[in-house]
C-alpha cells in the first residue's frame, strides 16, 4: 500500500485498533495465558530537558543489558506450550515492519517484526505459524504484558528505564532515534526552534511524547493512540509535524512521497521483545533465540529480514546491534 490511497486504507484499519484497544488477528485461544497480571507501577516523572537538542539521557546505566541467553523452560515457557501458542502484541499499520501486506495471500500480516515473532514461536514451539497476533496501540503496549493479555510484545518498542520499572526486555534487536517528519516545503529543519508554533504529532506511550515533554520548542503537542494517525493527521494538514522514530517515519515516507524526515536523530535508542516483569525463563529463551537470529554475518536470518522489508526504505544498516548482558 503506497501513497495517500494506501495511507487512507490503513487509516482506517488503525481506527479500529484504537477503537478495539487489543483486537486478536486469529481465532484460536490459548488454553493458558501469559504471566499473572501486575498492578501498573507508578508512572515515572518526566526527565529534566536535555541540555542540548540531540541528547537525551536515561536515568539508569546500560538499560539495554538484559538476562542471558537460556534454554531452560521454566512457569512462563510451560503456560505457552500447555497453550500450543505464542501470544505476540504487535502492530498492522507500520509499513515494514508490521502491517497487513495487501500483496501477500489474505493480505497476511508481514514485515520485520513479524518474521521476529515467527523465530520465537519455531523455537518454543516448533512451528513459526503457532501464533496468536494481537494488534496493540502504542499506549497499550505495557499495560497488554502486565495484564497477562500478550505473551510478547514485539512492535517497535524502545528499551528504556521508565518502561524497565513495568515490563522486562531482550537484548536489542535494532537500533533507531527519534526525528522529526514534515511535508516537504515545511519550514520546519528538525528537533529545534523551528517547531516553535508548530503542531506536533506523538504517539501516547511513546519516546516521542517524552522528548517532546521534556523540550518541546515552542510547539503545540498532538498524542495520538496510535503512531499511524499522526500521518493521517499530517496529510489532513491537522498537524504541521511529527516526532517518532526515524526507523518507522522511513517507512511512512516511502508510503507518502509529500513527506520527508528533516534534521539529524536527536537520540539513540534501542529496540527490544518486551515481555512481564516476572517471565525471567521467557526473557531468557528470547535472548537465545536472538543469539542465532544474529548469527551468521551477511547470512544470518537478522540480515536477510533486514534486506527483505528494512533495507529498500532505511539503507545502509549493516549488522544488528551487539547484545548486552548482566547477571541477576
Amino acid at each position: 500500500m503506497r501513497g495517500w490511497g494506501g495511507v487512507s486504507a490503513m487509516a482506517a484499519a488503525c481506527a479500529v485498533t484504537a477503537a478495539a484497544v487489543l483486537l486478536p488477528l486469529a481465532h484460536a485461544t490459548p488454553e493458558a495465558g501469559p504471566s499473572a497480571p501486575r498492578k501498573p507501577a507508578a508512572a515515572a516523572a518526566a526527565p529534566a530537558a536535555p541540555a542540548a537538542p540531540w541528547v537525551f539521557s536515561d536515568t539508569c546505566q546500560d538499560p539495554e543489558a538484559s538476562l542471558r541467553p537460556s534454554e531452560v523452560d521454566g512457569a512462563a515457557i510451560a503456560r505457552i506450550k500447555a497453550a500450543g501458542k505464542l501470544v505476540a502484541g504487535v502492530d498492522q499499520n507500520s509499513f515494514r515492519w508490521g502491517y497487513r501486506n495487501q500483496t501477500a495471500e489474505g493480505a497476511r500480516l508481514d514485515g520485520f517484526d513479524i518474521d521476529l515473532v515467527k523465530a520465537i514461536a519455531k523455537d518454543i514451539l516448533g512451528d513459526e505459524n503457532a501464533v496468536i497476533y494481537r494488534a496493540i496501540p502504542t499506549s497499550q503496549r505495557v499495560p497488554a504484558l502486565q495484564e497477562g493479555r500478550v505473551d510478547i510484545v514485539v512492535r517497535t518498542m524502545t528499551i528504556n528505564c521508565q518502561r524497565l520499572e513495568d515490563v522486562a526486555f531482550s537484548t536489542a534487536y535494532f537500533e533507531a532515534g527519534q526525528q522529526v517528519l514534515a511535508p516537504k516545503g515545511s519550514p520546519i529543519t528538525g528537533y529545534d526552534t523551528s517547531l516553535k508554533d508548530k503542531r506536533i504529532c506523538v504517539a501516547a506511550g511513546s519516546t516521542a511524547e517524552t522528548a517532546l515533554k521534556a523540550q518541546s520548542y515552542g510547539a503545540a503537542p498532538v498524542t495520538v493512540a496510535n503512531q499511524l494517525d499522526c500521518l493521517v493527521r499530517l496529510q489532513l494538514a491537522e498537524v504541521d509535524g511529527i516526532i517518532t522514530d526515524n526507523a518507522l517515519a522511513a517507512g511512512q515516507a516511502a508510503q507518502d512521497p509529500s513527506v520527508r524526515l528533516v534534521g539529524s536523530p536527536f537520540t539513540r535508542e534501542f529496540y527490544g521483545v518486551a515481555m512481564n516483569k516476572d517471565a525471567s525463563d521467557l526473557v531468557r529463551r528470547v535472548n537465545k533465540v536472538l543469539e542465532n537470529y544474529r548469527a551468521g554475518g551477511n547470512d544470518s536470518p537478522w540480515m536477510r529480514a533486514y534486506l527483505k522489508h528494512l533495507q529498500p526504505v532505511l539503507p545502509g544498516v549493516t549488522a544488528p546491534p551487539a547484545p548486552k548482558y548482566r547477571d541477576g
